[in-house]
């Protein structure tokens, strides 16, 4: 129960600061289209343009990670953690597709005047300013729930306001620039280094979201950690090998082939793997493990290599 406890207030936070992206984005997509409507400024309406994506991303989060929490089922057998990577990658597709119409937009600045009020750009400061600071708070919520949680689609989801949250500063910086100067190809030039910004996050987030799709194996220092565990316990089965592992959104799985004493009952092999079972489980976190029992042969390499058994209670026929 006390574990059942744990999971479902960790579930309770990761859904609650998902509805929270919804919440901000949703209030500055308003502010920022109807800022840059009146100003007449196609920087703010790019910026609206990316809060709407960041809004249909935080959607998408939202519905995953509630969908990746729900228990294993009869077409899912091994739950619904994937969800998670598939959501992160289609948002990984939506930060790129935010860089690129950045990237347009800009261009199109820098080959002409876009017609914007200059007596007016004070307000379209301080709607940028607002949401580079509500931003810059919320992604960073989000970003710690995420990374306590291994959430592949709430980390995607605070990715994506950590680029709306350099885009928005850029234009803010623009806007005081061309306030100045009356110049406006400040704002297109921020705007082309805040677009690159975004495209190498979006490159880093594809690369991690498709490595849970296919499979990837947990990290060298995760792995080592069963290795030495398994190693502990060396004195009370023959060998192991097949030892393999991989992601599943925040699941880890872990499956291998136990070599123990060919004469030991099979009661004392299945309470070994439960002890071993748990031992693994205590360091690493959300872990499902699978272990194949395996009978030691009584010609064994390993024993021809020692020559003598290593098993005591395993006598030679």
């Amino acid at each position: 129960m006390p574990e059942n406890n744990k999971y479902f207030a960790a579930h309770k936070e990761i859904t609650s600061v998902a509805k929270l992206s919804i919440y901000s984005n949703s209030l500055l997509l308003i502010m920022k289209l109807a800022v840059g409507l009146f100003i007449g400024s196609i920087s703010i309406l790019s910026e609206a343009l990316h809060s709407g994506i960041d809004l249909l991303a935080a959607i998408i989060a939202n519905y995953s990670v509630r969908k990746a929490g729900q228990p294993a089922d009869d077409e899912h057998k091994f739950g619904h953690g994937k969800f998670e990577n598939v959501s992160g990658t289609v948002e990984a597709i939506l930060i790129f597709l935010a860089a690129i119409i950045i990237l347009y937009k800009s261009a199109e600045k820098l080959l002409g005047n876009d017609g914007i009020e200059f007596e007016l750009i004070g307000i379209g400061i301080v709607v940028m300013g607002i949401s580079a600071i509500v931003n810059f708070y919320v992604s960073a919520r989000i970003m710690k729930v995420a990374k306590k949680a291994e959430s592949i689609a709430l980390e995607a989801d605070a990715y994506h306001l950590t680029t709306d949250v350099y885009t928005s500063a850029g234009v803010f910086i623009g806007l005081i620039l061309i306030q100045i100067t009356k110049n406006p190809i400040f704002d297109p030039l921020l705007a082309i280094i805040v677009a690159l910004i975004i495209l190498k996050a979006s490159y880093d987030l594809t690369k991690r979201s498709v490595s849970g799709i296919m499979d990837v194996k947990l990290s060298d220092k995760e792995e080592n950690i069963i290795k030495s565990i398994i190693s502990e316990h060396y004195s009370e089965f023959a060998e192991y090998h097949d030892l393999r592992t991989r992601m599943s959104g925040a699941e880890r799985y872990v499956d291998l082939h136990l070599v123990v004493p060919k004469n030991q009952q099979v009661a004392e092999a299945h309470e070994f793997c439960d002890h071993l079972e748990k031992d693994i489980k205590e360091k690493i976190p959300n872990l499902s493990i699978l272990i194949h029992i395996e009978p030691c042969e009584a010609d064994c390499e390993i024993c021809k290599k020692l020559d003598v058994c290593k098993m005591p209670n395993n006598p030679a026929d």
